[in-house]
């Protein structure tokens, strides 16, 4: 499975970042091969549209599973319509999310966790 986790950096042994459309990098990391990679998010300085931008951007890298802290409303309708899957997290390092991801503690979202906004 491969994940994207939204972080301010892009290293995995600092806190992520709660922001989805906006954050500066995401992780992807593939759970088979256990391989990370650190990718600057193209919509973080959009106008508008930066949730939507950004699952296109996922989509486009295979990405199945997403894991942030907050997605908005269109967020979370263009990951619904993309087949990717959202999860919520309140703290942690990329490292220690995927741990929790692969244990099953994060918890599925199921409608948007956000306002729409720009930050």
């Amino acid at each position: 499975m491969k994940l994207a986790i939204s972080s301010h950096d892009g290293k995995r042994d600092t806190q992520f970042s709660s922001r989805f459309g906006r954050c500066e990098y995401f992780l992807f990391v593939d759970t088979d091969s256990h391989s990370w990679e650190s990718h600057v998010n193209p919509a973080a300085s959009a106008r508008g549209g930066a949730g939507t931008q950004v699952v296109q951007f996922l989509s486009g890298n295979q990405i199945d599973a997403a894991i942030s802290g907050r997605y908005g409303p269109n967020a979370y309708t263009a990951l619904e319509a993309a087949g990717i899957k959202g999860f919520e997290a309140d703290q942690g390092t990329p490292e220690e999310l995927v741990e929790r991801f692969l244990a099953g503690e994060l918890k599925q979202v199921s409608g948007p966790t956000g306002k729409n906004r720009h930050q």
